[in-house]
Order: C-alpha cells, then sequence, then structure tokens
C-alpha cells in the first residue's frame, strides 16, 4: 500500500528503527556485485546517516554506484528496506553536528562516536547521508493477514 507522506509511518519507522538498532547494508562492487555489511544508522525524520570510516571498500563501492539497500529485521519478522542514495558529508560543521547527535542520543540509538575517531576533524571520520527513494515497512503477521507493506517514496 502506497502511502503520500512519510509522516504516515514515521512513528512506525522509528519505533521499529530503535527497537532494532542495527541494519545490514548493501553496496554495489565495481563488477557489479552485491556486498553487505551490518551498520548502525541515526535517522533524523526520514534522512540517515551513519558514522563510518572514510577510506573503506565503501567508499570504492560507492564511488562507482551510490546506491545503497538496508535491510531491518526483527524476532518478530517485522522489517524496513529502505533503498537509497549516499553521499559523503563534508562540511566539518555538519559532521560536528552529527558527531554531538551521536554523542548525545540516548543508546541504543546514539554512541560515543569518540571511541573510533579523534573528533569531526579526524580524516578517518566519514559520515554518510542516507536519502531514501524508497522505503518500505512490512510484516509477516500483516502477510498473514492479508495486510500489504507500507511503501513511501519521496
Amino acid at each position: 500500500m502506497e502511502v503520500q507522506s512519510f509522516t504516515e509511518i514515521e512513528a512506525e519507522f522509528v519505533n521499529r528503527v530503535r527497537r532494532i538498532v542495527w541494519c545490514t547494508v548493501a553496496t554495489v562492487n565495481r563488477q557489479g556485485r552485491p556486498r553487505s555489511r551490518i551498520l548502525h544508522p541515526l535517522w533524523e525524520g526520514s534522512t540517515g546517516w551513519v558514522a563510518t570510516n572514510r577510506h573503506s571498500l565503501k567508499e570504492k563501492h560507492l564511488q562507482h554506484n551510490s546506491h545503497v539497500s538496508l535491510s531491518y529485521w526483527d524476532q518478530q519478522h517485522q522489517q524496513i528496506y529502505a533503498d537509497c542514495t549516499a553521499a559523503w558529508e563534508e562540511s566539518l560543521s555538519e559532521k560536528q553536528r552529527l558527531w554531538d547527535l551521536f554523542k548525545n542520543t540516548p543508546p541504543p540509538l546514539g554512541y560515543n562516536v569518540g571511541m573510533f575517531w579523534k573528533g569531526p576533524g579526524d580524516p578517518q571520520y566519514g559520515l554518510l547521508k542516507l536519502t531514501p527513494w524508497r522505503i518500505e515497512l512490512s510484516s509477516l503477521d500483516n502477510l498473514f493477514k492479508g495486510i500489504p507493506a507500507k511503501i513511501w517514496r519521496p
């Protein structure tokens, strides 16, 4: 079932993200093959942020193809699928803002990024901005009841 506005799914989206926290993120390598890894995005509305190593395999994949696919799943078989474009945030002021957001958001979503990097100016500190072009909320329970997945496209 298509929804017109992110606000129609936002509360359910936030509840699931808070409960599940970690997701599988797939990129595409230069040979067109998918590569998955576990990441910990922090969401501001429909925009996701990932603090990650700047010079990594992800960087090479994203140079070739900026599309990523995120999959959240829990033991109740509730899922979120978020198909996004990913872009490196280079602004020091925005990197500082997100550094503080990660640090000041209560766990399990927030965490001290200082465990991994020296500060927002650390050349290894990368900040990926995730801009969804499709988000789907589905569950096995709803499938059995004949209730379709909720799909939002901006």
